[in-house]
Formats: C-alpha cells, structure tokens, sequence
C-alpha cells in the first residue's frame, strides 16, 4: 500500500513515464524471450529514433525509471535487458547511448558476461565497482 501511495505522490508526467518504461522494460525481457539478439537489435534500432516532440529528460530520471520498473518487474531484470531499454530511451530523448557488453572468465572458469550503457565515457546504467575486470566485445554498430 505504501508503494502504491508513493506512486500516486509523483507528478503526473513522472507517473507516466515510469509506467512507459515499465511496460518497455517488460517488452524487451519479452523480446529477449522471443527473439534472437540480432532481431531484438533490430527492432530497439526501429523503436529508438529520436523523438523531437517529447519534452527533454535528464539522464537522472531515465536511470530512475529503469530502476524503479527493475524493482516491480517480477523476477526482475537482469543487466542487458536494463541496458537496452536505457538505450531506447536514451536515443528517443536525444542522447547518444553506447550498449556495451564485456565478457571475463571467473576464477572458477566460468564465463561471466555484463552489459551496461556509456555516453561521453561515462557509465549511464550497469556500473560495477569492479567493471574493469570484464573486458568489452567491440562496439555493437547499428544494424
């Protein structure tokens, strides 16, 4: 009831566009299901034109809706769903996002992956204190 309660507390532009990011987040962990990476890319590529019309957000409240809709999306979302759906919306509101993905082999031999989103050098979404240890793959060009 609490959350519910916050929820109702914000403006009602805030409301919105965390709903739209939830339900975003939702498709892309669908589309991660349905689809092969390569279409998945694809489509994101389709749905991220800049759109001029919408009235600027910070990179703050698009990091804040992902992390809030993260919270509430059952079973969570694991870092490249979050990082592509950072990347939809960064590139709809102007920014210029780089997905990247790096890859490390742990201690025990297994193969870890994480993915996380830079602009300008600096990590949006996906930083770890010990993301130097994952080395990045090239950068995913646009399909």
């Amino acid at each position: 009831m609490k959350r519910l309660l916050k929820l109702w507390q914000l403006s009602n532009s805030d409301r919105q566009f965390l709903l739209r990011t939830f339900v975003l987040l939702g498709l892309v962990r669908l589309g991660m299901w349905l689809l092969s990476f390569n279409k998945l890319r694809k489509l994101i590529n389709k749905i991220s034109k800049p759109t001029f019309q919408l009235e600027p957000i910070s990179l703050h409240k698009i990091v804040w809706a992902i992390n809030v809709s993260t919270r509430y999306t059952p079973g969570g979302a694991k870092c490249l769903a979050r990082a592509l759906t950072c990347q939809v919306l960064m590139t709809r509101y102007g920014y210029t996002p780089e997905l990247r993905i790096g890859v490390v082999k742990s201690e025990t031999g297994k193969l870890e992956a994480h993915a996380w989103i830079e602009t300008q050098g600096y990590v949006v979404i996906g930083y770890l204190p010990d993301l130097s240890r994952f080395t990045p793959l090239p950068s995913l060009a646009r399909i």
